[in-house]
């Protein structure tokens, strides 16, 4: 007996489903998130209320009570309940170019302006790599010319009287571009089968690495010069940048070391299959696979190298944290200590987080870039 073949029907594909209406919306956010139960209603009350009254209160003494000018040496600031926001005013030129002569603050007007413009276009990669970094040579070469002067008419200054955000970026340019070449050294002889060359990497790294900064700089500013012969002077500044740079080499060596660990020896073998060298394969292959893995790493610890620059005050230089120690000495304005650091604070906020962002954007990229080539 034949029987005739079934025919089986695809089951017709439904639409997705989407939630009731009443599951959608801000009102239903507020009953899952805020208002699950009554004890969960009252607790998001009393939250509501204490954070409106915090933010009231700040909003009052920050503005709306705030002294913005006082040209009578803070008179109208003593009286005042809320900021004091004058002592800016006043004290700007201190607190942003230190102890640099009054004429020549100019110089570090357009130092900081020179930064920033190059910084915001660094941000946007429209050009190329190699472009950015010859133009960052260039600004940090610009930047150091005229602090120093002595040429093209302007009058010479001694680094001793360098100080503000100029001294502060100059210290953060020459860390990163003296310390991530070391760092690369370092990560790579520690991987190295010299045992040797390996045995001193690892002593470097370890050995900084267990000193606190503030010791390795009073070392390399105070103490290093006893054991140098008289005719070998060594100016201050550079000796306390050479502490900063070793600082942030060991640190960021162990970063890029786990850079390399992450890569796979399939890398390595094909680049060799090719007949590649050891340093073309490390330079063209290993290495910008490598850092591209510890980004994230990589710019916290340069984030980190900004604000350890607050240290060199402790040294008599004035950077922004020192610079607004020594302004907030004036007794007319001495009390007003909170708005003084509160700028501050926010002047390293924004150039912090923008370093971040900007580290963020580098690491989409190369997640992008990873996609498409898979």
């Amino acid at each position: 007996m034949s029987t005739a073949p079934r025919s089986f029907a695809l089951p017709a594909s439904s639409p997705p489903r989407l939630p009731p209406a009443d599951a959608r919306g801000l009102r239903a956010f507020l009953r899952t998130h805020l208002f699950q139960s009554p004890l969960a209603g009252l607790f998001t009350f009393l939250l509501g209320a204490v954070v409106i009254t915090a933010l009231w209160h700040i909003l009052r003494w920050s503005v709306v009570d705030a002294v913005w000018y006082a040209p009578d040496n803070g008179a109208a600031c003593r009286t005042a309940t809320g900021a004091c926001w004058a002592v800016i005013a006043e004290k700007y030129r201190v607190i942003l170019f230190g102890a640099y002569p009054y004429d020549e603050q100019w110089r570090g007007g357009l130092i900081i302006a020179i930064w920033l413009a190059w910084g915001a276009v660094s941000a946007t990669r429209l050009l190329g790599v190699g472009t950015r970094l010859a133009g960052w040579a260039a600004v940090f070469v610009a930047t150091i010319l005229l602090l120093r002067g002595g040429i093209l008419g302007l009058a010479p200054v001694g680094t001793d009287h360098w100080g503000g955000l100029p001294l502060t970026f100059i210290i953060f340019g020459g860390t990163i571009a003296g310390g991530l070449p070391l760092a690369i050294m370092l990560a790579i002889g520690r991987r190295s089968e010299l045992k040797v060359l390996r045995l001193l990497c690892v002593a470097t790294i370890e050995g900084v690495r267990g000193i606190p900064l503030l010791a390795l700089l009073f070392f390399a500013a105070l103490i290093l010069p006893l054991f140098l012969p008289p005719q070998l002077t060594v100016d201050k500044l550079i000796r306390a940048e050479i502490g900063m740079i070793v600082f942030f080499a060991a640190y960021a060596a162990e970063v890029v070391r786990g850079g390399l660990q992450a890569m796979p020896e399939g890398q390595d073998e094909a680049a060799k299959a090719l007949g590649l060298g050891y340093w073309l394969r490390m330079r063209k292959i290993i290495l910008p696979q490598a850092l591209a893995i510890v980004v994230p790493a990589l710019f916290n610890d340069i984030i980190r190298a900004f604000k350890n620059t607050t240290f060199f005050s402790i040294l008599g230089l004035f950077d922004v944290l020192g610079a607004t120690k020594a302004a907030l000495q004036d007794p007319n304005w001495v009390r007003y200590g909170t708005e003084g650091y509160l700028f501050v604070f926010l002047l390293y906020f924004i150039i912090c987080s923008a370093m971040s962002l900007y580290g963020g954007s580098i690491e989409r990229d190369n997640r992008r870039r990873v996609r498409r080539a898979t």
